[in-house]
């Protein structure tokens, strides 16, 4: 199993301590629509300091149609000065209608949205010459198509420049809510197609998960990300959270779980 490097997101109250360059922190992922006001000497300082991948989550690749101009050009942007190494969304749109929504929705598993994602992905992969990883969401909802899930996702990867973001509390979470086992649906994932993994601890409301990004990783996440990297080259994995974050020694402390529990460390 090949290593891949472990890092954090980029957060507006991590990034004094980011700034000076921590050596256990071997990745960032800047979310896009953070930076598209950021000065390019900031973003080009980052890029040079860490390995980077840019996330966008107003991209709307499932919105049908053009993608958004203005967040197309500040998205490439960030990952040209960032010098970015991979290229991230979502399955999902956040606009209908000429309207933000404000949130991932999720889209129902069938060719034409199959079809609509594939050519926009390959757009992005077009616009800043990097290889596209497109994440799982949480969903209140089961949307049902033509195809399960992961026959969905992996007709998805079958695209050229095009693989799988992982995000395993998402899925995670999404097994505890619509009751089904998140072993078996990762089982029906063709070998290789994860490329990178989103990881935080879950929380919890009224009996079902939230993905609230605020508490430390649960044990059980550890361990299906571990599975995971048994039958895919992951290349990178990015610790995610956005309340309550902690202080540097316990972030790190993080790291390091995830680097002992892939067997990395």
């Amino acid at each position: 199993m090949r290593r891949g490097l472990i890092g954090l997101g980029h957060r507006p109250s991590l990034a004094r301590w980011l700034a000076g360059g921590v050596p256990e922190v071997e990745c960032l992922e800047l979310t896009a629509e953070h930076f598209f006001d950021a000065p390019d000497a900031a973003i080009s300082a980052i890029g040079e300091r860490y390995p980077c991948s840019v996330h966008g989550l107003g991209l709307s690749l499932g919105t049908p149609g053009p993608l958004d101009s203005a967040t197309f050009t500040g998205y490439s942007r960030v990952a040209r000065l960032a010098q970015a190494r991979w290229a991230t969304e979502h399955v999902a749109f956040t606009r209908a209608g000429g309207i933000d929504l404000g949130h991932l929705n999720p889209l129902a598993p069938t060719r034409d949205s199959l079809q609509l994602l594939t050519e926009h992905a390959l757009e992005v992969h077009e616009a800043t010459g990097l290889p596209v990883c497109l994440e799982n969401i949480t969903s209140q909802l089961e949307i049902a198509g033509t195809m399960s899930e992961p026959e969905f996702l992996n007709a998805l990867c079958s695209a050229p420049h095009v693989g799988l973001l992982m995000d395993v509390t998402n899925l995670f979470i999404n097994a505890h809510n619509h009751g089904f086992d998140a072993r078996g649906w990762l089982s029906e994932l063709q070998p290789g197609v994860v490329r990178q993994i989103h990881v935080v601890g879950y929380g919890e409301q009224g009996g079902r998960l939230v993905d609230d990004h605020r508490v430390a990783i649960q044990t059980e996440l550890l361990d299906l990300m571990a599975a995971i990297a048994m039958r895919h080259e992951v290349e990178a994995v990015i610790l995610e959270r956005d309340l309550d974050i902690p202080g540097p020694v316990e972030l790190l402390g993080e790291l390091s779980r995830v680097g002992r529990s892939l067997g990395w460390s």
